[in-house]
């Protein structure tokens, strides 16, 4: 198991108290072929936002793989195998990390979404003939610990009534193994388009992977955008004298095999 610690904030108007909160995922074995291509569903994440009647995740596309879905033939000329892996949304996570002076004391926001879908496809001939479709997020899936925060995001920041989706459409995957014994966990280097609003900029996400089995893939995914590039404001709200330029987005997702 892998376990990724972080500080959850209480984002009080009358306090500055925090508290840390560690958060596990599970990381476990995987079949060969597998491995290498989970990562790939990094979260394509960004941003953050939250509302009271969420998106439910099976409101999210789940055919945008279908566009970049690989035709090549194996090395033999036979045509290539592929076993498709959907991200789990029960058990998966988006999350965005940023800093804040609340209330004359630095202060940390986390916002995290179960909004995420997204197919993998691995070859079973030729690892690298897998793909991996686009990550789809709905925009306003996120929830702080701040209903104020959750209303200023998601009307003004992501504006996700007008933009619902973010989306994360992987370009390239760097470090994929030659060869995955179950249980072996590896690092990628998954660089794609990240798209906020109307707004689209590369970001490159690293990805720790594991395989659990032939028909499980688990995985974390991060990366550290700014809001300038995405052209993210933060409107002005009492006690809080800024907000950090960067932040970091993480995806903690359990892939299952069709």
């Amino acid at each position: 198991m892998a376990s990724i610690c972080e500080i959850r904030s209480k984002w009080n108007p009358g306090s500055a108290e925090r508290s840390s909160t560690c958060v596990r995922t599970g990381v476990g074995p995987i079949h060969g072929a597998l491995g290498v291509l989970l990562v790939a569903v990094l979260s394509a994440c960004a941003g953050a936002a939250a509302v009271n009647d969420p998106v439910s995740p099976t409101d999210l596309p789940s055919d945008g793989a279908a566009e970049i879905l690989p035709t090549s033939e194996s090395p033999a000329g036979e045509p290539a195998e592929f076993l498709t892996f959907r991200i789990e949304p029960s058990a998966s996570e988006v999350r965005f990390v940023i800093g804040e002076i609340l209330g004359g004391a630095a202060n940390t926001v986390i916002g995290v979404n179960d909004q995420v879908s997204g197919e993998i496809l691995i070859s079973v001939s030729n690892l690298a003939s897998s793909r991996i479709g686009p990550v789809v997020i709905g925009a306003d899936g996120f929830v702080t610990d701040s209903a104020l925060r959750n209303r200023a995001i998601n009307q003004f920041v992501l504006q996700s009534g007008i933009y619902p989706l973010i989306t994360f459409t992987p370009t390239s995957i760097g470090g994929i193994p030659g060869e995955v014994s179950p249980g072996a966990v590896f690092t990628l280097q998954i660089a794609g388009e990240l798209t906020i609003r109307e707004v689209t900029q590369p970001v490159s996400f690293e990805a720790t992977v594991t395989v659990v089995s032939e028909s499980e893939i688990q995985g974390n995914a991060t990366a550290t955008i700014s809001r300038s590039d995405f052209e993210l404001t933060i409107p002005s709200v009492p006690r809080v004298a800024g907000v950090d330029e960067q932040l970091v987005l993480e995806l903690d997702f359990v892939a299952l095999a069709e």
